[in-house]
């Protein structure tokens, strides 16, 4: 057998549903879970235990790897190079990675190719946050540069006083950043994969609805954007994969900014499936999972075009319902053309345990189909609902 083997290091839902495309492809894919009850060990025949900050544990997990790739970015810095220097082929590569690890890195590289960012300084005191809510106006948003996702680590500060009751970050952390809070109509993305030899392909932006600083729902494409921003857009996500050396799939979050130039800002960066992009899988012609391992192994793309004029992707979202599948009779009866993928997940409240994806038909409108994928959805969130309730 001459099928590559492909490692992910981390076992969540991303390396999940990396699975069903490895199978068709007829890749191998291991993955290094954290724990034995992971999202992904059970969608996977190699998926050892172990802590990705240690180092022996990586090397033995790349042992008779084509490629390692990531779940998450969470993985130090100074292990991958070490892994590399040992003759592991590690994609996307840590000089790439690093922006998506650190946001202050990531701010700077942003400013570097003039692109555009918003208003942001590294700032060590409480004194420093203060003179930047000074000097751009309040609000001012303050984030840890390191480990934050969903909106932890992420603080909206409205004035000075807001600022002092948040000097204990700098005990954990320091420096850290801040940045102007953008007037912004919506949020998008542009989801992008490039492979080592620097070929790259963009899937059309899409609209990212949040919730309490999760996502909530995307739509692609994005409804109603500008034919410049939406190219303006994808260039940049383009430029910045090609520029940091980026390979596999990377996302760009971003800020629609009406009347202000470009017409978008850069909100943040990842360097993994996304989120954002989970609509691909059953939307587009290539989905973001397939693509990102055929990029890490450095295989021509696929086509991402997308499969209707409106493509929309709810999450499920813990609720009531801790048994999942009690609500897959009626949720799937309500909407034939539903697409359900569940993370194998326990429930909590606000957990992201799975998703619904809807392709609109001709004459659909986008309110229609994000109210089809919502009405699924929710019947699983909460459960079997009876006539009155449905």
């Amino acid at each position: 057998m001459t099928f590559p083997v492909i490692g992910v290091v981390g076992g969540g839902q991303l390396a999940r549903m990396m699975a069903p495309a490895a199978v068709a492809l007829g890749f191998h894919l291991h993955v290094l879970a954290e724990a034995a009850d992971v999202s992904a060990v059970d969608a996977v025949a190699q998926a050892p235990v172990g802590d990705y900050l240690d180092l022996d544990t990586l090397r033995e997990f790349a042992r008779g790897l084509d490629v390692l790739t990531f779940d998450h970015e969470h993985v130090p810095n100074g292990h991958l190079q070490v892994l590399i220097k040992e003759g592991v082929n590690v994609q996307p590569r840590p000089e790439a990675l690093i922006n998506a690890q650190d946001k202050l890195v990531m701010r700077a590289a942003i400013e570097r190719l003039g692109l555009p960012n918003p208003a942001w300084a590294a700032v060590a005191s409480v004194e420093e946050i203060t003179a930047f809510g000074e000097a751009t106006g309040w609000p001012v948003v303050l984030k840890m540069p390191r480990g934050g996702y969903d909106g932890k680590g992420v603080a909206f500060l409205r004035t000075a006083s807001d600022a002092a009751d948040f000097g204990g970050w700098f005990d954990a952390m320091s420096p850290l950043l801040v940045e102007e809070a953008v007037d912004f109509s919506r949020e998008l993305s542009a989801l992008v994969a490039r492979t080592p030899s620097g070929a790259a392909l963009a899937w059309p932006v899409a609209e990212s609805i949040q919730v309490a600083g999760v996502c909530d729902e995307v739509i692609a494409p994005a409804p109603g954007l500008p034919a410049d921003v939406e190219a303006a857009a994808e260039a940049a996500a383009l430029t910045i994969a090609a520029e940091l050396g980026v390979t596999g799939v990377m996302a760009a979050e971003l800020f629609e900014t009406p009347g202000r130039a470009p017409g978008y800002l850069i909100n943040e960066l990842a360097m993994r499936p996304h989120n954002t992009g989970h609509w691909t899988m059953d939307g587009a012609v290539t989905g973001q999972f397939e693509q990102h391992l055929r990029a890490v192994l450095d295989l021509p793309l696929g086509a991402t075009a997308a499969l209707g004029d409106i493509v929309a992707m709810k999450n499920i979202l813990g609720g009531d319902n801790e048994d999942l599948f009690s609500a897959y009779a009626q949720a799937l009866a309500a909407e034939p053309t539903v697409k359900v993928h569940s993370y194998g997940k326990s429930v909590r409240p606000g957990r992201k345990v799975g998703h619904v994806t809807v392709i609109g038909g001709k004459g659909d409108d986008v309110a229609a189909v994000r109210a089809r994928a919502t009405t699924v959805a929710n019947i699983i969130r909460d459960g079997q609902q009876g006539p009155e309730q449905s």
